[in-house]
């Protein structure tokens, strides 16, 4: 029997106990507001009166039996999942969950190099060693793709005793994996499959974007409502199918998350689920509408290269998701960071992420027509003054590094600080990645190459935003004193 995905069973119950003008004896200490009156003088009163915290009437997040689990399970309804639960501090506690609940010490996580830093987490956290599978790389667009089912099946036969596979579906830029195939191949193996769904929490929600994990059979996703299904930002869901324990999840997850979860954000999913099983294939249709008219319209302009679909069938594009605008901007002379700082500077415009070639806007169900045209308008704009230099050269992101240390073993080893410049050979003591994607460049306990130092240097060059490292500057990195290896 279908559950009335009507209801907003928690937000109702939060409604209420405002309404209801209950005298607060209990925490958060501003009291609805009383105690911190500038904040509800400029956000408003009904903000902080909905600050509640776990009592009777409504329920307790680390141990929902009322409304928060009712909540859940309209959530896991309408993802097609057997059990859900709410996350309040993004997709990287779920991606960790995912981790911890999969594997133990020592056991193998098979996963795509251009997964985010929220898998090294997992790692550290469980003990588990990484399987590094290289996705397709786009050399034109000088972006990496998804990884293929041969490269996958060939890790799994190599590592026989794999504890799981992570997916991305789909990566940041849009593309999507062949994850059924990816899903079968790893149950054929006794091979748990997770999913970071980061960027695709919309998908269930309408017949023309790329199919969801929980569709395609996986064992447990990921997925941030905050990004791409119109909740507040930390908002995410981990999702579970139905061979899952979710008293296992449900154990990670209370490693991992607060005890003192905000309903005003509980209460977001709670509506921005109630949204999507309602509305969401009819928004998403004019999000899409919106969408395509813009990446029709900038494909005609000179220098302008608008990538989405036609990419489909190229290695590592099985589908792609239509609502990541991805511009290349390399004929332009211009690299992305350029283009992401004028749109800034010069038009008020704020995109999602840059690189050295593209830009990348997130068109989602709370865009409208007026600030796409903007976005086009602007880009035209751009694109009539090019840069001098008319190419900027290639570059490839570096081959995976060796892994010389698991991760929680590099994590707890002693560490010293080296410059950049003379930290090739040296095993890294810590994570390095651009952010956004927050994809690491190199990951703690790799054997850092002089390739990967050149990249890293490249990227200072371009002013990219740098993170993961002790020193914000990048100019030492943290490395192993000593070293013993695992392999």
């Amino acid at each position: 029997m279908s559950l009335d995905q009507s209801k907003t069973p928690l937000f109702d119950a939060v409604k209420k106990y405002a309404e209801d003008k209950v005298i607060p004896f209990h925490v958060p200490g501003h009291k609805q507001g009383n105690g911190l009156r500038e904040y509800g003088a400029y956000f408003g009163q009904s903000v902080l009166k909905t600050d509640v915290n776990g009592m009777e009437g409504l329920d307790f997040y680390n141990n929902p039996s009322g409304v928060i689990l009712e909540s859940e399970q309209l959530l896991a309804e309408a993802y097609g999942a057997a059990h859900a639960f709410f996350l309040v501090n993004g997709t990287t506690a779920g991606v960790q969950a995912m981790v911890l609940s999969a594997c133990k010490p020592g056991d193998e996580l098979i996963l795509p190099r251009n997964a985010h830093k929220s898998a090294v987490g997992g790692m550290i956290l469980s003990g588990a060693v990484p399987v590094y599978v290289q996705p397709e790389y786009s050399e034109e667009l000088g972006i990496a793709m998804s990884v293929t089912p041969g490269a996958v099946e060939r890790a799994i036969r190599a590592h026989s005793g794999a504890a799981a596979l992570l997916l991305l579906n789909p990566t940041y830029y849009g593309a999507a994996a062949d994850i059924e195939t990816l899903v079968q191949l790893a149950h054929s193996a006794g091979v748990a499959a997770l999913a970071d769904e980061a960027h695709g929490a919309h998908l269930p929600f309408h017949p023309g974007l790329p199919l969801s994990a929980m569709a395609a059979g996986a064992d447990m996703s990921a997925v941030s409502l905050h990004k791409t299904a119109g909740a507040l930002t930390q908002c995410s869901a981990l999702l579970l199918s139905g061979g899952c324990d979710p008293a296992r999840a449900g154990q990670a997850l209370s490693l991992l998350s607060t005890a003192s979860a905000s309903y005003i954000l509980m209460c977001s999913i709670d509506l921005a689920r109630k949204q999507l099983a309602l509305r969401g294939e009819e928004m998403l249709d004019e999000t899409l509408r919106l969408v395509r008219l813009a990446r029709r319209e900038l494909a005609a302009v000179d220098g302008l290269r608008v990538f989405g679909r036609e990419l489909i069938g190229t290695p590592g594009c099985f589908d792609f998701d239509e609502t990541k605008l991805g511009v290349s901007v390399r004929d332009l002379g211009y690299t992305g960071y350029e283009v992401e700082e004028k749109l800034r500077k010069e038009y008020n415009i704020q995109i999602e992420l840059s690189d050295m070639y593209n830009i990348l806007a997130v068109v989602t169900l709370g865009d409208s027509a007026e600030n796409l045209r903007r976005l086009v308008d602007a880009l035209k704009d751009i694109a009539r003054h090019p840069a001098a230099r008319k190419s900027i050269c290639n570059t490839i992101i570096p081959e995976i590094p060796d892994v010389a240390e698991a991760p929680r073993e590099a994590f707890f080893g002693k560490k010293k600080a080296v410059r950049l410049e003379d930290a090739a050979g040296e095993i890294a003591g810590e994570m390095l990645m651009a952010y956004p994607p927050g994809i690491p460049v190199i990951g703690i306990g790799e054997r850092i190459t002089g390739e990967t130092v050149a990249y890293i240097r490249l990227l200072k060059t371009e002013k990219c935003q740098l993170q993961g490292t002790a020193d914000p500057a990048v100019d030492y990195i943290e490395v192993l004193a000593k070293s013993g290896g695992f392999r």
